[in-house]
């Protein structure tokens, strides 16, 4: 796909909250609920990451379509997996109706699973992606913000590709959280430099997520300002992705929101007839 064009061509959409014409409604959902065995679930996953990914990142494929079937409808709307990779998500979101593309910069990572680089995959940048601006219903990214080196900008990005009354679902791992390093984790806390390098002494090899190359310190506060700052979009939802609803609270609490937040959710909504901010 080159830049400039969209996976799907632009229509007559609906304002927020109203059925797209042209999308057959979604059949009624069950009720999503962020309960603490939930929780439980995701975290047992998170556990087989390295040693079963299929079954953890399936898990998570599972539960975050059905998070985000909660504000929005699916079934044939757009959607765009920014940063997908080997396509776990985009496969849910086609299951629950959806036409999606993954776009990332990494061919290995698209082919990660079967070794093909899958058909409705593009390959492309976060900060410039391949898309035709407003020509999506949802702009999807799941765990990827802090892997990039301006994190406004490709949330800026997914705004840009978001049709008016659309969709962008945002979530990442905060730096100061127990995982905020990835596999350096819990050494992040004294540098991410400090937690790279001692992983590649003690390993001989360089982590994936290497601080100021592959992985980046990215906080709730910094992110929250930015959504909140923009003209363009409505702030629908701010809340820790994994955790049960009634620690959606820490989230407005500065400071320990970015230790025990975990993994921070965005869910904004772009406003009709508002032009972005330059």
């Amino acid at each position: 796909m080159n830049a400039g064009a969209g996976p799907g061509a632009h229509r007559p959409h609906a304002g927020p909250g109203e059925p797209d014409r042209g999308r057959s409604a979604d059949p009624a959902p069950p009720r999503f609920r962020a309960t603490l065995a939930r929780s439980a679930a995701l975290f047992s996953a998170f556990r087989k990451e390295q040693t079963d990914p299929d079954h953890f990142y399936g898990t998570l494929a599972r539960d975050t379509v059905a998070q985000l079937r909660s504000y929005t409808g699916l079934r044939g709307a757009v959607v765009v997996d920014v940063g997908g990779g080997p396509g776990y998500f985009a496969d849910e979101l086609r299951a629950a109706g959806a036409r999606c593309v993954c776009v990332d910069p990494d061919p290995g990572e698209l082919r990660l699973r079967d070794g093909r680089l899958p058909e409705t995959a593009v390959m492309g940048s976060a900060l410039s992606l391949p898309v035709r601006t407003g020509s999506v219903d949802v702009c999807f990214s799941s765990n990827v913000l802090e892997h990039v080196g301006d994190p406004p900008g490709m949330a800026a990005e997914m705004v840009r590709a978001t049709r008016p009354g659309g969709l962008v679902y945002l979530s990442y791992t905060l730096w100061l959280s127990p995982w905020g390093g990835h596999e350096t984790s819990p050494w992040h806390y004294l540098g991410g430099r400090y937690a790279a390098e001692r992983f590649a002494r003690r390993t001989g090899r360089r982590p994936k997520n290497d601080f100021g190359r592959t992985m980046f310190a990215v906080s709730a506060a910094r992110m929250i300002r930015w959504a909140r700052t923009r003209s363009d979009v409505e702030v629908v939802d701010v809340l820790p992705r994994y955790l049960p609803a009634w620690m959606r609270p820490v989230v407005h609490v500065p400071l320990v929101r970015e230790f025990v937040t975990w993994n921070l959710l965005l869910v904004l909504r772009k406003r009709p007839g508002t032009p972005a901010p330059g």
